[in-house]
């Protein structure tokens, strides 16, 4: 019998990537609103809204292998012009919607399994107009390395932060040639992210080859956060 994964979103961009390359090794659960959007993907689909439900327990096996959870906003506005409620709102599906599914299923995770989570390279990396979702994705990363500490050696906890990365949520920063471009030349490897470039190294985090690696913040990010140009 294979091992499950839940994964908190995932049917389109990133998770949707995550999917594709664990979907032949793991019993993948995923709980996201639409289940148009995982046709032809060999997933189990839970009905759910991360800002409104409550994850129904009786929809998941008795233990999990891994867990990813994949909402998340990109709200870039000068600080100016963003008010509490912004923040707020960001704070809700990056960090208190996360932070009420896993008190949900920590106690159903397995012996030597592995949880992912999402940051961004705008944590560490100080970033104009960032500072909402910078802010929300710190709290993911301090949460997560404090988890990683207190549930080791039994649950591995890791936080991935990408720069840009070219799935629907990020379509506005790059819906014309001139803004792709751009984009590009900002990374010492010229070129912004793909889905897959994520979705390759979650898999990996997932899976028993990354079983000494835990705690971490892990940059996918073209170079951006560590090499100048």
């Amino acid at each position: 019998m294979k091992e499950a994964v839940l994964m908190i979103g995932g049917s389109y961009g990133i998770g949707r990537s995550i999917i594709q390359q664990i979907e032949t090794d793991y019993e993948v659960f995923v709980a996201c609103r639409s289940k148009e959007e995982l046709e032809g993907l060999n997933v189990q689909h839970i009905p759910f809204n991360a800002l409104t439900d409550s994850l129904d327990m009786s929809t998941l096996p008795s233990e999990i292998k891994g867990f990813v959870y994949c909402p998340g906003s990109i709200n870039l506005k000068p600080f100016k012009m963003l008010n509490l409620k912004n923040f707020e709102e960001d704070m809700e599906i990056n960090f208190f919607a996360m932070l009420r599914v896993v008190k949900d299923i920590i106690g159903i995770m397995k012996e030597s399994s592995s949880m992912v989570f999402f940051s961004t390279i705008a944590v560490n990396k100080g970033m104009p107009f960032h500072s909402s979702v910078a802010a929300s994705k710190g709290a993911i990363e301090g949460f997560v390395k404090s988890i990683a500490a207190e549930y080791a050696p039994n649950i591995r906890a890791n936080v991935i932060a990408p720069s840009l990365i070219d799935t629907p949520l990020a379509k506005r920063l790059l819906n014309n040639d001139r803004k792709k471009e751009a984009m590009a030349q900002r990374h010492p490897l010229q070129r912004f992210g793909k889905a897959d470039d994520i979705g390759h190294l979650a898999a990996f985090l997932l899976s028993d080859k990354s079983s000494w690696i835990t705690g971490q913040i892990m940059g996918v990010d073209g170079g951006l956060s560590t090499l100048n140009l």
